[in-house]
This record gives structure tokens, sequence and C-alpha cells, in this order.
């Protein structure tokens, strides 16, 4: 069956749609002011070029500046700032040796690579550090001389580090607050909106973030922290409580009046953590939810007493989460769940060590591609050459289908601007004038970043432009190399990536498998009893691995001549395990702290063989899971729970029977 994918359609959509930008204003105008304020300093002291070296630093390390804790925050901006300052050093030191860059290209391009294992932030301190060390190479200079530069470029790191956590006394948990909130809101919606069935279980991805910021390596200790804790931890009881609700079929006249006072509360707090205040509004339909208990029949008031104690203890923990919660002693920190520690980068690493590795097979992708455009561009002799082995760290990506897309936005992009901004700077020639167009291009780019890549791009590329005619370089001169290098560059990432590729086809099914094994994992945990600990491990790692896959098949739908026999039945089997695993919470939430059930782990069982199933299509097929039966306990609502479970079971083996070996 052919596929669906059209390259023009994907690039007019990726042109001409403009999303709403996600950075804060604040945030893009203190990151652009940052690269601003080195270069006016600079020009009223007379020190114009140590204002271009701390404003190139600032540059580098912007995109660093993301939301989270304040530690978290200085110590991404801080690796990068370091991560530049040793690649610009290296460059200057090493640049006028053709051999010596070709091999540092060479380290540079595989240690880049090989950081997409550790996430977002690393993979931009990979790219940043690897183009510092082109940039810097084109210019080289004695090792004292080099040592200054690198320090300036590090300064222009610890002023962007500086402005990004200049709040921090007065507002010392705001990112954590603003998490919190955005949290709620989204259960919030899930309370007066539930999703269907067959839906993917909602908040999940607020929940992983909000995890990763409360949870992390970087948080804080004391009173308000341990209430922000229990504040995640009553999130993940009010979505499984809401969730249950959502599974019963009696009274849904008292369930949309309990829906909407849930809602009531939860957008309260989320308004109360957002302002810093007590959530005062969340008195009224608390006392509602608490009436509401004495009269709704019984199969409901289980779950309203679970939900109204947990919005209730959630309320109570809102009114302490901010600096009057420090002053309690320091809590014993809470262990991380397993899926969620970073604390074993080496063997992360050793297990990537392999052909079979898509990072370690982008890894040498990027290495080789790196090496060869800086040896490309010293063999040729080309003007302004460093341009293409910029180009080719920022336009290789992991998959092909960002390669692609990214290569092409990237060329345009680049076009745009290089005319652009040459233009202005012919109309506008005083420094006043070319700091300020400077500043403006530094923040379209920082705020349009997530919104439209070419426009971006185009913004970046003349705030490099600007940024280099300070430095004496005439844009006129170098408009026609830079634009050679850009579409060689854009074209040698695609055909690198053609030529030795590393399709999302070929890993979907692995990412639909684990996020499955993991959904067995959290059925086997919930037939132990009362381990309420490894519950949530179980379940959070279980939303780990639905992102994962989820983000696997974006890919998938992304990349050109992909089956669409394939698409349709990984589509297929996420929304059947979307209703196994929405079930499965509803299950949690009527076991309570200390219940089990042991149908889950015969559940978890057929899971597994699913699994393999998905993995190797010619693995033994599943028996079915005898859960229609009545629970043990004679409880109904349990029993159709064990139902659902059953038929989303049932509808998997279906698909994966029908599917093409």
């Amino acid at each position: 069956m052919a596929s669906s994918w059209s390259l023009r359609r994907t690039l007019c959509d990726s042109l001409l749609r403009v999303k709403h930008p996600d950075v804060p204003l604040a945030v893009a105008l203190r990151n652009s002011a940052g690269v601003a304020a080195p270069l006016i300093a600079g020009a009223l002291s007379g020190h114009l070029n140590a204002g271009i070296g701390i404003a190139a630093g600032a540059l580098n390390v912007m995109f660093s500046d993301q939301p989270g804790p304040y530690r978290q925050r200085l110590r991404a901006i801080l690796l990068a700032a370091l991560g530049g300052a040793l690649s610009g050093y290296a460059g200057f030191v090493f640049g006028a040796q053709r051999d010596a860059m070709i091999a540092l290209a060479l380290m540079w391009g595989f240690a880049g690579g090989m950081l997409v294992l550790f996430g977002t932030a690393a993979t931009r301190v990979g790219m940043t550090s690897m183009i510092l060390l082109v940039i810097a190479a084109a210019t080289p200079l004695p090792p004292a001389a080099a040592a200054n530069a690198a320090a300036l470029l590090f300064a222009g790191g610890l002023l962007q580090a500086l402005l990004a956590v200049i709040a921090w006394p007065l507002q010392r948990y705001r990112p954590e607050r603003t998490a919190l909130a955005h949290t709620y809101r989204e259960i919030a919606a899930l309370a007066r909106h539930p999703p269907p069935r067959d839906a993917p279980p909602a908040a999940s991805d607020a929940l992983n973030a909000l995890q990763d910021i409360l949870l992390g390596s970087d948080q804080a200790h004391g009173r308000a922290m341990e209430a922000f804790r229990v504040l995640l931890d009553e999130a993940e009881r009010i979505r499984l409580e809401l969730l249950a609700l959502g599974e019963l079929d009696s009274a849904p006249s008292t369930l949309d009046a309990v829906r909407a006072a849930a809602a009531d509360v939860l957008d309260a707090i989320a308004t109360a953590l957002e302002n810093g205040d007590p959530p005062r509004a969340t008195d009224p339909a608390l006392r509602l939810l608490d009436r509401a208990q004495t009269t709704t029949p019984a199969t409901l008031q289980p779950h309203l007493l679970m939900l109204a104690g947990a919005l209730g203890a959630a309320a109570r923990n809102a009114d302490w989460a901010g600096s009057r919660g420090e002053l309690r002693a320091a809590s014993a920190e809470r262990e991380l769940p397993p899926a969620l520690r970073g604390t074993a980068p080496l063997a992360q690493l050793r297990a990537n060590l392999n052909l079979h590795a898509a990072a370690f097979r982008h890894a040498l992708r990027m290495a080789f591609a790196l090496a060869l455009g800086v040896a490309a561009e010293r063999v040729l002799g080309l003007a302004h050459g460093y341009w293409l082995p910029m180009t080719l760290a920022i336009v290789l990506r992991a998959d092909f289908a960002s390669t692609l897309q990214f290569g092409l936005l990237r060329a345009i992009g680049t076009l745009l601007g290089l005319v652009l901004t040459s233009a202005l700077l012919l109309l506008a020639p005083d420094l006043a004038a070319k700091i300020a167009m400077l500043a403006a291009l530094c923040f379209l780019f920082r705020w349009l970043a997530n919104a439209n890549y070419a426009l971006a791009v185009a913004a970046l590329t003349g705030t490099v432009v600007i940024l280099l005619d300070l430095d004496g370089l005439s844009p006129a001169q170098s408009l026609h190399d830079r634009a050679i290098a850009t579409v060689l560059a854009c074209a040698a990432a695609l055909a690198g990536y053609l030529a030795w590729p590393t399709w999302e086809r070929g890993r979907v099914r692995t990412a639909f498998a684990l996020m499955l094994e993991s959904y067995a994992v959290y059925l086997d945990a919930l037939a132990d009893t009362g381990d309420r600990v490894r519950r949530a491990h179980a379940r959070a790692a279980a939303r780990v691995a639905r992102s994962n896959a989820q983000a696997s098949l974006e890919r998938l739908r992304a990349e050109p001549a992909t089956p669409a026999a394939l698409v349709a039945l990984i589509e297929r089997l996420f929304a059947h395990a979307s209703r196994l695993v929405r079930s499965a919470m509803a299950l949690e939430a009527t076991l309570g702290d200390t219940g089990s059930d042991p149908h889950a782990a015969i559940a978890a069982v057929q899971v597994r063989q699913l699994a393999a199933r998905v993995r190797d299509p010619h693995a033994a097929a599943a028996t079915a899971w005898p859960g229609s039966g009545p629970a043990s306990t004679g409880d109904a609502a349990r029993s159709r729970l064990h139902a659902r479970i059953a038929d989303a079971l049932a509808a998997l083996r279906h698909v994966l029977d029908e599917a093409p070996a």
C-alpha cells in the first residue's frame, strides 16, 4: 500500500503554518538582552571586540534557558557555556592545522551525536559545541589569545545564567508552582470533559514533565518541596479516581455534578499555585463533595470518598507550596522511580556502543559528516567555509524525517535571512542601528523557534550576519559563499542519511513492545498487596514508555515512503492499548492502598505475549484471558473492569492476527 506522505504538503505546511509561540515574552526578551547588552557596553566603552565575544557566548547558550527549577536551569546553561568555551578554545588553537581540525571534528561529531541519549538539553549542548568549534577555527589564535577569547564566550554564558536566575531569591519556587498549576488545569479539563474510553490516558505528558521537575536531580529541599511532591502524588490519585468514575454508568446526573465540583477545586488549586496564594476558593466545592457522599448511590460512594480526600489533601498542600513551607526542617529525599533515574550515564553509553543502536549510528554519521565538512572546506579553500560544517551540525538529526524537514527549512530560512539582512545593513550602516537590528532579530529567533523554524532560521542568520559584520566581515562579500555552503551542507546531510539510514519503521515495533511490557509491569504491581510505592514507580515508567512510543509513531508518520499499513497497525494498537491501561488505572482506583487483584497478574502474562508478537509477528499467539468472569470479591464494578481489560486484550490479539507478517 502506498504511503500518504507528501514532501510538498509537509514542506508547505512547515513553511506557511505559524504555531502560537510557546516561549514566554519575558524569556525571549531577557535572552535577547543578554546578547545585545555586551555589544552596547562594548561600543560605549571602546571595547567592541570584547562585547562581540561575550555576545557570541550568550547567543550560544540562549536555548539552554528552559523552563524548570532554577538549579536545573542554571546547570544546563553553565554546561552549555563550558562546552562552548572549550570548543571555542580548541578551534582557536588548532584552526590553522587541517589534520588536527579533521580529527577534532571526528571527536566532537561523535561525542555530540551520542549526547542524544541524554535528552534535548544535552543534544543542544553537543550541537552548539560543534558549531563553536568550526566557527572558532576560522580565526586561529595563539594559545594565550585563544584562552582570552574562550573566557569571553564563557562570560556570555554566565551573563545568560545570571539573567535566567536573577529572580531566584524573589520567586524561588515559581517554576515548580507553574508546572503544578499546568498539570492541575489539565486534570480539571479531564474532569469537565471525560475522554472516550479508547483515548490515551489524559494528562500523561504533563505528569511526566512534572515528575522530571519535582523528582529530578536538581530539586531543592524543605517543607515547600515536600508539599510539591504531595501535590504530585495527589494529582495521580485524583486522575485515577476521575478515570474510575468514567468507567461507571450509574447516576449520570450525580456524576456530572461531582465532576464539575472536582474541576472547580482543581482550577482553584491551579490559580492559587500560580499566584502563590492560599486556595480558599476550593472551600465551596469541597463542601459540596462532602454533602454528595451521603446522597450518592453505593457504587459511587467509595470513589467519591477517595476523590474528596485527595482533593482536600491537594488543597491543604497548595497552601504550603511556597516559601512559607520553608519553616519546616528539610525532609528526606524520596527515591526516584527507576525509569526516571539518570545516575548511570556510563552504563547507558556502554549499552548503546553498537551498530544496532540508533544513537551510535547517529554519532558515527555526525562524526564523519562534520569531519568531511571540515576537510572539504579546507581542501577546496572555500571562503567563509566554516558555514558548511556549521550547517551540517545543525541540520543532521537522529532521524531521517527531521533531517529532511529541517534541512529544507534551514536552506530556505538561511537564504531568506542572508538576503534580507544584507539589504537592511545597506539601509542602516551605523553602529547603533546594527545593534538594534541584532537585538530585534535575536528576539524573533528565540520567540519563533518552535512556532515556525524557517522564520526562526532567517532571524538567526540575520543575527549571525550582523554579529560578523560588527567584527569587520562585510555581509555583501560573504552572501554568495554562505548561500552555496548552506545548500551544499543540506544536500550532504540528506545524502549521508540516505547512504546509511536509520528508519523509524524499523524501530517503531520495538518502542510499542516496550510500552506494552511496561503495562505488564504495572499490572503485576496491581497484583501485589498494598505495595503502593511499586505501583507508583510502575505507573511512572509506563507513562515514560508510552511517551517514547508516541514519539516513535510521530516520526514514523513523517517519514517518506512509510508503508501506510504499518502506520495503521500501530495506530490501531495504540487505541486498544489506551483502553487497556485506562481500565488498569481505574482498577487501581478500586483497590485503595492495600488491596490487590490476582486477575491483574494473569492479564500481565497476556500483555507480555502480545508484546512478543509486536516485536516478532511470528511469535506464538497469546491465549485469551478469562477476565470476563466475576472477581473473587464479588465486586460488580471490578468485574466490569475485568471485562473491559479482557475486551482490550482480545482487540489487540485481533489486530495482530489481521496484520501481515
